[in-house]
């Protein structure tokens, strides 16, 4: 395991130094899911949800959130990211919705925060939109699933 580098010499809290590092091609997946009541899930499909299109408005939410990732998480350095795109799977077999968020960037640093992110701001805001009618959901398996880019190159989860 690489060591920690959000830490100085006097082990305080410090924002890397990026100066040095070289500007490469970033991407990262995560990936995460709410599990609910098959009614539930039932009328996100039929877009019976009075507050409206849950999946529309989750997306433009992990859109955002993906934006704003560096002010929510302190050591996290403001960019300029090229793409975002989140996608969902409405899966009966878990009776949930599944979420992918794709990040992109071109930069000194990664957006595993930002894919992240993402995510998980689309599940709380496909909770906040339904959780009138089923209060039992859970936000569930938030991880990161693929990530290139960089010095460390790429990682696949298994």
């Amino acid at each position: 395991m690489s060591e920690l580098t959000h830490f100085n010499e006097e082990g305080r809290a410090r924002m890397v130094d990026l100066s040095e590092k070289a500007i490469t091609d970033r991407r990262a997946v995560a990936r995460g899911a709410v599990v609910m009541q098959p009614e539930t899930l039932q009328l996100i499909r039929d877009g019976r949800v009075k507050k409206g299109d849950v999946l529309a408005v989750a997306q433009i939410a992990g859109i955002m959130a993906a934006k704003k990732t560096h002010e929510i998480i302190p050591m996290c350095h403001p960019l300029l990211l090229s793409g975002i795109n989140l996608r969902f799977e409405l899966d009966d077999s878990q009776n949930s919705v599944l979420i992918e968020a794709e990040v992109k960037t071109t930069s000194q640093t990664g957006v595993e925060m930002e894919a992240l992110t993402a995510v998980s701001a689309a599940a709380l805001t496909i909770y906040d939109m339904v959780k009138a009618v089923d209060r039992s959901m859970r936000i569930e398996n938030i991880r990161l699933a693929h990530k290139s880019g960089g010095k460390s190159g790429t990682f696949e989860a298994q």
